[in-house]
């Protein structure tokens, strides 16, 4: 059976999701916002808005959904860990593996794995525990992941606050004339191809901040920073100026390099921990078609 919780509003005011996690203390910000997208909060009788200013007298009603056990089965995959303590795990993921469990990837994913090796953050339900932010299937690199809810809760925050540090490795098409750059521009789903995401004028912000590493006869590898985190970012940032990444099957020109996929790499994650206060900083090193290709380019130059 569901749970239904009313509260009327004397003196807390803000936001719905900051005062319902004051009048709820168990339950997670994250949780609370989970509802608020889920219709399960109403603000006298009218379902709410997560940006919603609370003021006084208002009578907030939330239905609580009942707790759903995690119905995914851990598979013995191999994980290169490459730091792990009791609240945060740190994993290079190899290209070809998918983050979280989907219709069409129900198993062989990075979680089935996690599962398997060690207990997860429950904040982002059923098919995506312990996992704060991905990195598509063909993209290899660092993910950090949460072990338990108040580790989640850190790491989510970090990222809204833009203080973590995410940066990748690219190498694309033709020649990137300016040492550094920052591309500025909104991203949404296309209006033309709903499986894309798209530059729209009614997109959510995105910035991606970039540096030239080398450059070669017909490409160049650059070093890109996330200051956002929008889906296929970097991909479609660099499609827009015309420079897509190498190897990418769905922003730029197919089969110009041999490998599976893009050449896109996680190459360096920074976050504080969650629990110490500590800055914690990694690197990855490229995977080895990467660097092969590299190094193929180096010699043709």
């Amino acid at each position: 059976m569901t749970e239904k919780k009313e509260f009327t509003i004397t003196t807390e005011t803000g936001r719905i999701d900051k005062v319902l996690s004051q009048l709820l203390p168990d339950y997670s910000r994250s949780q609370i916002q989970q509802w608020l997208k889920k219709d399960l909060v109403e603000i006298n009788g009218q379902t709410s808005k997560g940006n919603h200013k609370v003021v006084a007298d208002e009578k907030i009603s939330v239905t609580i959904p009942n707790p759903v056990s995690l119905d995914l089965v851990p598979e013995d995959i191999p994980l290169d860990i490459v730091y792990e303590d009791d609240q945060v795990l740190v994993v290079n993921k190899p290209q070809g593996m998918v983050v979280h469990p989907s219709p069409g990837h129900p198993n062989g994913t990075l979680v089935n794995a996690l599962l398997a090796h060690t207990p997860l953050s429950e904040i982002n339900g059923v098919f995506r525990p312990g996992i704060v932010h991905r990195i598509d299937k063909d993209t290899s690199g660092l993910l950090m992941v949460a072990k338990t809810n108040e580790a989640h809760e850190s790491l989510s925050e970090q990222l809204k606050a833009k203080s973590n540090l995410r940066e990748y490795l690219a190498l694309v098409h033709g020649n990137i004339e300016e040492d550094e750059g920052t591309i500025d521009a909104p991203i949404g789903r296309s209006k033309l191809d709903r499986m894309k995401q798209a530059i729209v004028p009614d997109g959510r912000p995105a910035v991606t901040h970039f540096e030239v590493v080398e450059r070669f006869t017909d490409y160049t590898l650059i070093r890109c920073r996330l200051e956002t985190g929008r889906t296929h970012q970097i991909r479609v940032h660099l499609a827009y100026i015309n420079r897509p990444v190498a190897g990418d099957p769905t922003y730029g020109p197919r089969k110009t390099l041999p490998g599976k996929g893009q050449f896109l790499h996680a190459a360096v994650l920074g976050f504080k921990h969650p629990t110490t206060g500590e800055n914690m900083r990694f690197e990855a090193p490229l995977p080895a078609i990467f660097e092969k290709t590299l190094q193929e380019l180096r010699e043709n130059n």
